[in-house]
């Protein structure tokens, strides 16, 4: 009989391709269905939320400094404060109720955005520069600026310097995993200038070394110098130049793909800025402006699942931007920090907030 498709040199023939043609298709669209499924069973943090994950926790997790005087540090009973602390306590105010409900994990500059990026923290907040890099790179989001600043030099009074275009042949102590080294490098560069640095993984370290001698000079971002210059045995005898080489935009971190998380740090920083230039704080807002606060805060509390006080509770438990500035980095704290580009918007400075409707 004839057969209209011989085999030819032991090749499979269509008949025998076609069943094998289809395995192959099942196969595939099964592997490809575990993957699907894999990345949602890994990525089930994510799906939830981290609004979700924290409330289930019971607490929020909130990366801060190891130790750095007026942004996050221990005091002698062991509690953290600081200007970054209060910001982990009004988002926890947001989500929870409690500004009690904070676990803090001090990072070095080197751990910071992997800390983040690998689910160990919630939110970063940690005196770090808002970059291009770091956005676009590391797959983060700055939820907005909450302290303008810019890189400068602590050195010695004796030392006579007045700018850092007198600094040819110093030894610079300088903080590693920052923009801070970089933005020195290209500086002195530009300006022909050789320099030597010391880079440290610690600012403690960095401290004890220009303390001790061992480098000329100090620098990084202002607000950081005064707190380190706070910390040495004679403040006075020490001076920050006048002189700013970089822009620093400081301000909380999230995850990239948590958008809904992201919103609320966000205008978590925003409510605490608008209260400020609207006259509530810490006092007013549990008393006189209760109702106006609720208001205030209503469109957030129904976009991102909020109580009716998230607000009171934020601005009555760490006050407004202004007593948290104060109370922290003020001209009556050891950094003595005056509010400068760090102002409100109507009183000649930087800060401004898009109005909460």
């Amino acid at each position: 009989m004839f057969n209209p498709d011989p085999p030819r040199h032991g090749r499979s023939t269509p008949r025998q391709t076609r069943p094998m043609r289809a395995a192959y298709v099942a196969l595939a669209i099964a592997a490809t269905w575990a993957l699907w499924v894999g990345a949602i069973v890994a990525s089930g943090s994510a799906i939830a939320g981290t609004i979700d994950d924290v409330r289930a926790r019971g607490k929020l997790i909130c990366g801060v400094s190891e130790g750095l005087p007026g942004f996050s540090e221990k005091d002698n009973s062991g509690a953290w404060r600081g200007f970054d602390v209060d910001f982990c306590k009004a988002v926890a105010a947001a989500v929870l109720g409690d500004t009690a409900k904070v676990e803090y994990l001090p990072l070095s500059a080197d751990a910071r955005f992997g800390a983040l990026s690998d689910r160990r923290i919630d939110l970063l907040s940690r005196n770090s520069s808002w970059t291009m890099s770091r956005e676009l790179g590391l797959g983060l989001d700055f939820a907005g600026i909450n302290y303008f600043d810019g890189q400068g030099f602590l050195v010695p009074a004796l030392l006579g310097a007045t700018s850092p275009l007198q600094l040819d042949g110093a030894k610079i102590c300088v903080i590693s995993g920052t923009t801070t080294e970089s933005n020195a490098a290209a500086f002195f560069r530009k300006n022909n200038l050789k320099v030597t640095f010391l880079g440290f993984v610690e600012r403690s370290a960095a401290r004890a070394a220009y303390a001790a001698g061992k480098c000329d000079v100090f620098t990084g971002d202002r607000s950081a110098l005064a707190a380190e210059r706070s910390l040495l045995s004679t403040p006075q005898d020490h001076v920050i130049m006048r002189d700013v080489i970089s822009k620093e935009p400081l301000g909380p971190v999230t995850r990239k793909d948590d958008p809904k998380w992201t919103g609320l740090v966000r205008w978590t920083l925003f409510a605490l800025i608008n209260a400020e230039e609207l006259g509530l704080n810490s006092h007013s807002v549990v008393t006189s402006n209760r109702q106006s606060a609720v208001e205030l805060a209503a469109p957030a509390a129904r976009a991102l699942g909020l109580s009716g006080d998230w607000l009171i509770n934020v601005i009555g438990g760490v006050g407004n931007y202004g007593e948290m500035f104060e109370r922290n980095l003020g001209q009556d704290t050891p950094l003595e920090l005056s509010r400068g580009m760090n102002a409100l918007w109507n009183e000649g400075g930087l800060l401004y907030a898009p109005p909460m409707q």
